[in-house]
């Protein structure tokens, strides 16, 4: 049987009688469909509900219904009721469905790896290279410090010297709120999705407990970050101080600024090492981020001169969804 796809992907149902003395094969027989597996993976991101999970699978009520049955009677999931009259339920994992995480984490990477990348490896060298040696030598010295933008808008070292350990990870961009970089897709590991961020977010108390610190890096902007993890909340969290975020918000339009002006460069043929005169025509937070980050994009576009007004003839742009005018020139 062949359930209804997911964005064009067919998600199979198959029935077989499992080996008995096969633990691959009695696993399959238990969270073999595609569904079930995608259950477990919004049940560990916190959608608890079954109109979240509706809604975030893509997946007809009566599918949901029948996933979410086998699971129960597999003892991976379990409820308790949230409302009376009518009841409603809040699903969770039991021990046994947490058990199967790192099985999705495997499965993420497979797939970062194999279907969203090229198969090759980032970052990563053979044992024998010497930066396979050299990171080994790092064991059990001080990580020197290495500053980050955090979404609490200041600058975080990546390593708490205060923890008794650090737990580093990383994860990729979303594309939220603002588009991915052209190009950006093409590069292995840059984007795509991961569960790390809330395995460690409904475990974080457990570490800190232990004076075990977490840090996640991202190839996402701040900005990018609260979007996330509001859309990751289901949209719960609507006392989000919009004023708060000003600050994130212009410096993520000036790091856009900054990209669509080198790409500008190239486009009109600039050396890597000429300084240029610029003239930018904005208004509203494309205007607002120049008057706080001017020092910053001049220094990233080799501009000697940066002025604000009027620009008859120029390049448009889009920035941040807000049209910009251009007039650009070799100092």
């Amino acid at each position: 049987m062949v359930a209804t796809g997911i964005g064009g992907v067919e998600v199979r149902r198959s029935s077989f009688s499992p080996e008995p003395d096969c633990a691959i094969a009695q696993s399959l027989g238990v969270i073999g469909d595609g569904w079930e597996l995608l259950i477990v993976r919004d049940l560990a991101r916190g959608l608890d509900r079954f109109d979240q999970l509706t809604e975030s699978l893509h997946i007809s009520r009566k599918v949901l219904t029948e996933r979410l049955t086998g699971l129960l009677d597999s003892g991976i999931v379990e409820r308790s009721a949230y409302q009376d009259r009518p009841t409603r339920y809040a699903y969770r994992l039991t021990p046994r469905g947490r058990a199967l995480l790192p099985v999705l984490v495997a499965l993420q990477d497979w797939g970062d790896r194999w279907l969203l990348g090229d198969g090759s490896l980032t970052g990563t060298n053979d044992a024998a290279e010497p930066p396979a040696h050299r990171i080994h030598e790092l064991v059990g010295r001080r990580v020197p410090s290495i500053s980050l933008p955090s979404t609490a808008r200041t600058a975080l070292d990546v390593v708490d010297s205060d923890a008794r350990a650090t737990v580093l990870f990383g994860y990729p961009a979303t594309g939220r709120p603002t588009p991915l970089p052209e190009g950006w897709s093409e590069i292995a590991g840059a984007s795509g999705c991961t569960l790390e961020n809330r395995l460690f977010a409904a475990r974080y108390d457990e570490f800190a407990a232990k004076g075990i610190a977490i840090r996640g890096v991202s190839t996402q902007r701040t900005d990018e970050q609260q979007a996330f993890a509001l859309a990751e909340e289901g949209g719960w969290a609507v006392a989000l101080d919009l004023e708060l975020d000003a600050d994130l918000r212009r410096e993520g339009v000036a790091r856009e600024l900054v990209r669509s002006l080198n790409d500008l460069r190239k486009e009109v043929g600039l050396d890597i090492a000429d300084r240029v005169r610029l003239t930018v025509q904005a208004d509203g937070t494309v205007a607002e981020a120049l008057a706080v980050h001017r020092d910053y994009v001049m220094a990233e576009v080799l501009a000697v001169e940066l002025a604000v007004g009027p620009v008859a003839d120029g390049h448009a742009l889009d920035i941040d969804g807000e049209p910009v005018r251009i007039a650009i020139a070799r100092a």
